[in-house]
């Protein structure tokens, strides 16, 4: 009978609404900016499809750690391997994740983002595979499934053990507008076609830096008066603040209004404001390379509420040729499938001065 080893970070991902663009020491600084903790809620809906598996069990933690979820979703066939006393640290998960391999986990199933993947494989290494349920702001590595819905797709059917990159991003220097990634070590992780992330990729050829220059080109030309734009996180982006002479957070989210920008590196909550203000607003977001989110991964102030004010119909999708090349589908992780699905079967990528290309966006559902 399987045997997973279920480990939950309580506080992965509060720093994304909030502007943090991590949680590594700062959750007691997220929930005084007003974050609230979705873990617990994102494992919850990788796990609910698993009730009804006859033939797996679960080691796993004390209280918001795991065994409070595994409750919520009817899920008795449990039983505690680590019990952690206060609030979790990174500590905590190192020792779960021993604790539940000494007791025999066939499978590590971890919910958190990149930091919480290093702290898994650093206690499990290559001995045990793991499959992580996205909940972090980052989630850079190829360990996670592309949503939650697709962890429980990978865990309720035939799925294969892979390779996938550990990778983290220095916190201090990524709240400073500099991206620094450090590879951790390569894991064993579950996987099925379609529902496992790639790590990402950053493109730095000689024709990237045109292509950004032909879409900022039109996109100077195209943006309207009087309208806010909402402008993501990347060099796509910042290329059209460049061309628009307006200073740009490389890695954080910014508001622009007559080629100005009235909020720089913004919170959800400021933006909210901002789209209450200014009715009709527009969101330009770039996906994250060769993992194609559009949202859901490294720019969570853009969150469902700030969406559905603004409309699906208004995220406006810019990413270069090469880009899209190494780009096989689009994915949409906004923490909301109402939100997720408002985006159709596919969306137009603009990719050029006057060009633009036509992107499926995959669904957990197709496979």
């Amino acid at each position: 009978m399987p045997v997973l080893g279920l480990i939950i970070n309580p506080v992965a991902g509060m720093g994304g609404s909030v502007g943090l663009k991590g949680t590594d020491g700062k959750a007691d600084e997220a929930q005084k900016r007003g974050a609230v903790p979705h873990a617990q809620d994102r494992a919850a809906t990788a796990l609910a499809p698993l009730k009804d598996l006859p033939d797996l069990t679960f080691l796993t933690c004390s209280g918001e750690m795991g065994e409070d979820v595994l409750r919520q979703c009817g899920i008795s066939r449990y039983r505690i391997a680590y019990t952690a006393k206060g609030k979790s640290t990174a500590d905590d998960t190192k020792n779960a994740v021993r604790a539940v391999v000494a007791e025999g986990a066939d499978l590590i199933l971890f919910c958190g983002g990149d930091g919480t993947a290093r702290d898994v494989f650093a206690a499990a290494g290559r001995d045990v595979p793991v499959l992580g349920i996205p909940a972090g702001v980052k989630m850079y590595s190829a360990v996670f499934a592309v949503d939650p819905a697709s962890a429980a797709g990978i865990l309720s059917g035939p799925y294969t053990i892979t390779d996938g990159d550990v990778v983290d991003v220095d916190e201090e220097a990524y709240r400073a507008g500099t991206l620094a990634t450090r590879l951790y070590g390569i894991a064993r992780v579950a996987a099925r076609a379609g529902m496992t992330q790639p790590a990402k990729q950053v493109f730095e050829e000689a024709d990237e830096e045109r292509a950004k220059d032909e879409i900022a080109r039109f996109m100077a030309e195209v943006m309207l008066p009087d309208t806010l734009y909402i402008l993501g996180a990347g060099t796509t982006t910042e290329a059209i603040a460049r061309r628009l002479g307006m200073p740009k957070a490389l890695l954080g989210v910014d508001a622009a209004l007559n080629g100005n920008i009235i909020a720089a590196d913004a919170d959800e909550k400021t933006l909210l404001s901002l789209t209450g203000k200014y009715p009709g607003a527009r969101i330009i977001v770039s996906p994250i390379g060769a993992q194609g989110f559009i949202l859901g991964r490294g720019s969570q102030q853009i969150s469902p509420a700030v969406v559905r004010r603004v409309g699906t119909d208004r995220v406006i999708v810019v990413a270069t040729p090469h880009k899209l090349r190494e780009t096989p589908a689009l994915y949409v992780d906004s923490g909301d499938p109402e939100i997720d699905a408002g985006f159709g079967p596919s969306v137009l990528v603009i990719s050029g001065y006057r060009i633009a290309q036509r992107k499926k966006i995959h669904r957990a559902e197709e496979q």
